[in-house]
């Protein structure tokens, strides 16, 4: 009796234990995009691991310098964003994804701008138990007509 409550126990923790990992993958992927948007330089540099690697909508593999440089422009500013089509998603101990759509606005040294993303950003658990961004990907895609 004692082992059949024992493997019931088992059987419920693991699926608390993944909606635990999917809630802190979530919480930091929202505060990521968050960081992003708000051009918060301090935020990113914490968030994002030294050796990120970084392959942008063009296909060019960059690295965590020139992704925070990106974002932080000095005549730049963001749209709030709306994600559709999210993943979020363990991928075993210490790792993790989050992955959306959206279109990106804003203006760009003065000049509007409006772009349709996929992004697939890759987390690590870093030294102090949080996560880090270790691997982004973005893919343009076409605007939809009317939106």
């Amino acid at each position: 009796m004692r082992a059949a409550l024992l493997a019931a126990a088992l059987l419920v923790a693991v699926p608390a234990a993944a909606e635990d990992e999917i809630g802190s993958l979530t919480a930091f992927a929202d505060a990521f995009d968050a960081a992003q948007i708000a051009k918060d330089g301090a935020a990113l540099q914490r968030m994002i691991a030294d050796d990120l690697v970084f392959i942008d909508g063009s296909g060019k593999r960059s690295g965590k310098a020139d992704f925070i440089a990106g974002w932080t422009g000095a005549n730049d500013r963001y749209d709030p964003i709306t994600l559709k089509d999210r993943i979020v998603m363990p991928l075993g101990d210490g790792a993790g994804l989050a992955s959306a759509e959206t279109v990106l606005s804003g203006q760009s040294e003065g000049k509007p701008f409006r772009v349709r993303i996929r992004f697939t950003d890759i987390f690590r658990r870093s030294a102090d138990g949080g996560w880090q961004a270790a691997y982004i990907h973005v893919t343009r895609m076409p605007i939809e007509s009317g939106g």
